[in-house]
């Protein structure tokens, strides 16, 4: 079997707040959010938490090209509740993307159900047959013309593996630097995929008030 060796991300794992029993990081594009089946990918935001923490569990995930905020638990009764916020989709989060040509409505929403392409994983696909619901709305932020681009801010309602990227591309407007959707003039745009975590809204399980944390983006 062909092992994938990720690329080293030499990036820091910022941590943006920590507690007894939440840690909220800024994910550098280009690292795991959770170690690989093979153990030359184990490093991964997960790894480096735990070896600070001691004890540490996934919430959830980001991809390896996007950056951003995330949360993870310190204690299991800290990922039942957090868990069940994201399953009942009572958080708030939004991202930030640059997406190829103009955008020309002001706000939208795309909604297209998603399945795995299983020969070519782990890329998605649109099925309107087998495909599972997935929304995603968008408002337009700015246009940049020299490189004929959009940067959107986008609220995935859903939260199926890389939704916000075939949505964007279904949509005729993928997203810059991204290897499984765009077309090579896109991808060559930026330096890495422009998709960023930028804000995360949720209630501590402990004191059940609402915490948020926002990350200016490091986009191109």
């Amino acid at each position: 079997m062909t092992v994938y060796v990720h690329q080293s991300c030499k990036a820091a794992l910022a941590i943006l707040y920590a507690d007894a029993d939440i840690v909220l990081v800024n994910k550098p594009s280009g690292l795991l959010s959770v170690p690989g089946r093979d153990e030359v990918n184990y490093d991964s935001a997960y790894a480096r938490l735990l070896a600070k923490f001691g004890e540490i569990h996934v919430v959830h995930r980001l991809d390896m090209d996007t950056s951003g905020v995330m949360v993870m638990a310190r204690h299991k009764q800290a990922l039942s509740h957090l868990s069940r916020q994201f399953q009942q989709r009572t958080t708030v989060k939004y991202y930030q993307a640059w997406v190829d040509g103009w955008v020309q409505e002001e706000e939208g929403e795309v909604s297209l159900p998603l399945r795995c392409d299983w020969p070519n994983r782990p890329k998605q696909m649109v099925d309107l047959i087998e495909g599972k619901p997935s929304l995603t709305r968008f408002n337009v932020l700015a246009y940049d013309a020299k490189r004929d681009a959009t940067l959107v801010r986008l609220f995935p309602v859903t939260g199926r593996s890389h939704q916000l990227r075939v949505h964007m591309a279904a949509l005729g407007h993928p997203i810059l630097g991204c290897r499984f959707y765009a077309h090579a003039e896109a991808v060559a745009k930026a330096s890495r995929l422009q998709l960023h975590a930028q804000y995360l809204r949720l209630r501590h399980p402990t004191t059940n008030l609402p915490i948020s944390q926002q990350v200016l983006t490091g986009l191109d």
